[in-house]
């Protein structure tokens, strides 16, 4: 199943981006990295990933992740991850990405204290 991002706000200033599908280097990419800058410009610095419909992530989408949590940080923001499969959280544990961004169980979790 190819990649759909939904937007929503789940309280102000505060964005989820719902991505369900196996996300793939590329297009894939580009598309959630554009989103995030449109987040930025708008003002919306504090991004949670909501992962709970992808089951799968190869090292491109490793590498988007880590620079969306970069440009966010730089911006004075901030990027959680939600819903992560254990397929998933093994690739981010293997990568040490667990390490520098946080992950909760549900996009809900991750927006308390944000």
């Amino acid at each position: 199943m190819p990649m759909k991002l939904e937007t929503r706000q789940i309280k102000p200033g505060v964005v989820v981006l719902e991505v369900t599908g196996r996300i793939a280097m590329g297009n894939d990419c580009a598309e959630i990295d554009k989103r995030v800058q449109r987040h930025i410009e708008h003002d919306e610095k504090r991004v949670i990933f909501d992962l709970t419909g992808v089951n799968h992530i190869d090292s491109a989408v490793v590498g988007q992740i880590v620079k969306c949590h970069s440009t966010l940080k730089r911006s004075g923001g901030a990027l959680r991850l939600a819903g992560v499969s254990t397929m998933v959280y093994g690739v981010l544990k293997m990568t040490q990405v667990d390490r520098v961004i946080e992950i909760y169980p549900t996009a809900l979790d991750a927006s308390l204290n944000f």
